[in-house]
């Protein structure tokens, strides 16, 4: 019989998978590797895990022989029926009390169901976000878990070893119960598609509309990365820029116009719609790939329609540029603002009690969001724990005030220049929506009773819904209430 000697299994012997292991065993972890097509084990043995303590497994069964109890199996598989085919796999040959972890992006309900599944078989499930990519995988990732609180004495040790640090804290805490971990990273995922959508929406601003060169460009994000901006995707945004193929030609405008998306960023747009939260930039970074996946369309309606007599700019350009740099730091405090917003009405629906101090922390290091902006999120919470939304914290209460008029000027400009700024766009219409005392919705509760009877409320009665006959022909009787 094999030598119980691993600390941990991991499946799945794609590059995160393979990073994630070569991190743990550099952090004096032995980590038992397999993977479903066998002849990637052995050949990850014979080249990149060479020299190692990593050891390779032929089956499943022999996988979990290999290892200590209570037994830790993580999953590196694409999320979906793959997760459910390998649990299913796992689940007879393991024993109360062993551990089994899902580190891809899954969807959350997903992992409620699971733990929930496992528990009742005396198992305990972890969904665990990982984020960072292959470098993060490799050198440190920001980690995401939650799931069975009992499981987490027993990975504490190998998570927090191998993740991103921001001195000496771990970018990975215990996140809470059920599918808490991969809510969390969910929430990361689709303030990642917000980020990058304002940076693209920079670049439009100052290619387009200021007709920077790409080296005048890459200075302006280099400057950026040296204050309030300073994050890993405006870094490597810089990076880009200046990079050139083998012809000498910058390789970005090589590429084609239409972005992909792996879903998580849809399910933080469908949450929100769930659970009645107006987290509209992320839905915006949503909707602007996908109108750039019409890109054939795009280009016939390019010659049928016809925008602004021009889309130059033709003020002072370093000021604007300023202008939109403030835009972009606005805009990305709102972005920050709904995915908390997000994240503390899930954790209120689901009874779910997250640190949202540590979640940021967690975000800080590792990830692809990870910026210096952060920190100010985690001292607003270590602050006060119970803030209703990072607006009305003194920080970026100032700081977007401060940034306001820039704002304005930049989203009037873009749209008399007929360049598209979505998410810019949104974020001051949430902003303007969110400070006004008094908004339009009256109105839309006296339509709605007036040809449907669905009722309205007084505000000088809150709770009390009453009916109107509007026309003097209609009845007296009306509709049930409906949900805000």
């Amino acid at each position: 019989m094999a030598q119980a000697k691993g600390d941990i299994a991991l499946i799945g012997l794609a590059v995160m998978g393979q990073n994630l292991i070569l991190n743990m065993n550099d952090h004096g972890f032995t980590v038992v590797a397999f993977n479903r097509t066998v002849s990637k084990v052995e050949d990850f043995l014979a080249k990149e895990a060479k020299g190692t303590k990593v050891i390779g497994a032929k089956s499943l069964e022999d996988m979990v022989k290999l290892l200590k109890k209570p037994r830790r199996v993580m999953m590196l598989v694409k999320a979906g029926q793959a997760v459910d085919a390998f649990i299913d796999k796992l689940v007879p040959l393991l024993e109360k009390g062993d551990i089994i972890i899902d580190g891809g992006n899954s969807e959350y309900r997903d992992s409620n169901r699971r733990a929930k599944s496992l528990e009742e078989k005396g198992l305990l499930f972890v969904g665990s976000g990982v984020s960072g990519g292959e470098d993060g995988a490799l050198y440190g990732p920001s980690l995401m878990p939650g799931g069975s609180p009992a499981a987490w004495p027993h990975i504490k040790d190998i998570f927090q070893g191998i993740s991103a640090k921001v001195g000496s804290e771990p970018c990975c805490d215990w996140v809470g119960p059920d599918g808490a971990g991969h809510f969390v990273k969910m929430v990361h995922n689709g303030i990642e598609y917000g980020d990058m959508q304002l940076i693209c929406e920079a670049y439009h601003l100052m290619k387009t509309g200021l007709s920077l060169s790409h080296q005048e460009m890459a200075d302006v994000f280099d400057d950026w990365n040296k204050g309030e901006l300073k994050s890993f995707l405006i870094e490597i945004t810089r990076d880009i820029m200046k990079f050139k193929d083998d012809k000498g030609d910058y390789l970005v405008e090589k590429i084609r116009d239409s972005a992909g998306q792996k879903g998580t960023g849809k399910w933080t747009a469908i949450s929100s719609l769930e659970y009645g939260v107006p987290v509209t930039l992320i839905g915006e970074a949503v909707f602007a790939r996908c109108l750039s996946s019409l890109q054939a369309e795009r280009v016939e309606a390019s010659k049928q329609i016809s925008g602004p007599k021009t889309s130059k700019y033709t003020g002072d350009k370093k000021k604007f540029i300023e202008a939109i740099r403030q835009a972009l730091y606005a805009s990305k405090i709102v972005s920050y603002a709904q995915g908390f917003m997000l994240m503390r009405e899930t954790a209120k629906e689901l009874n779910w009690k997250l640190n949202f101090g540590a979640v940021a922390l967690m975000w800080r290091g590792g990830c692809i969001i990870r910026s210096v902006f952060l920190g100010n999120i985690k001292e607003a919470f270590d602050k006060n724990p119970d803030l209703k939304n990072l607006l009305l914290d003194d920080f970026f209460k100032k700081a977007i005030q401060n940034c306001q008029e820039a704002w304005r000027q930049v989203v009037s400009t873009a749209v008399l220049l007929g360049i598209p700024t979505p998410a810019f766009s949104t974020a001051l219409a949430f902003f303007d929506g969110y400070r006004s005392e008094r908004l339009p919705a009256n109105l839309i509760q006296a339509q709605r009773d007036y040809f449907g009877a669905h009722t309205y409320e007084l505000l000088a009665k809150p709770g009390t819904f009453v009916h109107t006959n509007w026309t003097g022909h209609g009845g007296s009787v009306s509709s049930s209430t409906y949900d805000a």
